[in-house]
């Protein structure tokens, strides 16, 4: 009798232990508790959020595709479409906008030769706009990759991280 092969995941092991740790944080029939973090997770090991890691994940939560579909698409952090290898959100919201931060867009735009939600041809950076992101007094500011906040962005500051990235 031959075994049955267990089915591939799309995650590694480490992966699913994080989850599992998040999972712990929660009463056990409150598992779907952690879908954010489970999100997360899968976003960084993957780099963006798949249909099929939609699918995995609520199986293994214990919820309904479309629920954490909606999870993933209510909050812009979670990139439902593949993103370059850097993700840049430059916050355009109301104070940033009014201290230069659609301003560090528009130089971003002219420098990478991309617009909003696109990607440079070289597969390396993603320009997006993001929301608040709580650091006004530091405007304009942008994130890197949803883990990296970067303040004051002028065009030289922009240029730097630009050649740092790059280089990286």
């Amino acid at each position: 009798m031959s075994a049955v092969p267990k089915p591939q995941r799309l995650l590694s092991a480490q992966a699913y232990e994080k989850i599992d740790r998040e999972i712990a944080k929660f009463p056990a029939e409150q598992r779907q508790s952690a879908v954010m973090a489970a999100l997360a997770i899968g976003q960084t090991e993957l780099g963006w959020v798949s249909t099929e890691l939609v699918e995995e994940l609520a199986g293994y939560l214990g919820m309904a595709p479309v629920a954490v579909q909606e999870v993933a698409t209510f909050y812009n952090m979670f990139d439902t479409k593949p993103v370059g290898r850097f993700k840049l959100a430059v916050c355009t919201c109301l104070p940033c906008a009014l201290r230069d931060g659609e301003k560090a867009g528009e130089y971003l735009k002219h420098k990478l030769g991309i617009d909003y939600n696109e990607t440079t041809a070289d597969g390396l950076f993603t320009l997006k706009e993001s929301e608040c992101q709580g650091a006004c007094g530091d405007a304009p500011v942008l994130l890197v990759n949803n883990t990296r906040q970067c303040s004051f962005m002028s065009a030289e500051r922009l240029d730097a991280l630009i050649d740092e990235l790059r280089k990286a």
